[in-house]
């Protein structure tokens, strides 16, 4: 079962405006997982909707704080991880064009390392997305519910690991299949 602070259900917390930069990308404005601080009258909303298990107390406006503002620091992270992997992939491709001569075992490490970082850029990559859409869900106020089930998944599990999609049982059953 479950309820939110007030033990209603309630209407998902309004969205945030995004706004365009001058390279045509967009940038959140506000919101708790925008790259702005909420608004104390988002928070509240957002304490109020978002559901947890009947044995856990509701989101505090801090837990909410805390968890936007690890997700926005690892986007940023992922953000720079990408940029660096695509650096070194640039630097591989260039370098492979002036490798003329070199022997088997040089062009073997050449390659294995660019596979690599291939890798590495496309792992960011996913996590990227996963954190932007853990953001999405909590300004939306449908952080925290499972994507197989629809029960809560616990505020323990998402202080911990605030990207989850799943509840544990979900979570279980997946990775025995």
């Amino acid at each position: 079962m479950t309820r939110t602070a007030t033990g209603k259900k309630t209407a998902s917390a309004g969205t945030t405006s995004a706004a365009s930069t001058s390279n045509g990308s967009r940038t959140r404005r506000s919101g708790v997982g925008a790259t702005k601080p909420a608004t104390e009258a988002e928070v509240e909303r957002l304490t109020q909707s978002l559901k947890v298990k009947e044995d856990e107390a509701p989101w505090t406006a801090e837990e909410l704080r805390a968890v936007g503002k690890y997700l926005r620091e690892e986007i940023e992270s992922y953000e720079r991880e990408i940029e660096r992997a695509e650096e070194e992939l640039a630097n591989f491709i260039q370098s492979s064009s002036d490798g003329g001569g070199e022997d088997q075992a040089d062009a073997g490490a050449k390659t294995f390392e660019r596979d690599h970082e291939i890798a590495l850029a496309n792992n960011s990559r996913d996590m990227l997305r996963q954190t932007e859409r853990a953001l999405e869900q909590l300004r939306a106020g449908t952080y925290g519910m499972c994507e197989n089930c629809g029960n809560p998944i616990g505020k323990g599990r998402l202080q911990v690991f605030p990207r989850a999609t799943l509840c544990m049982p979900c979570k279980t059953k997946q990775e025995r299949h």
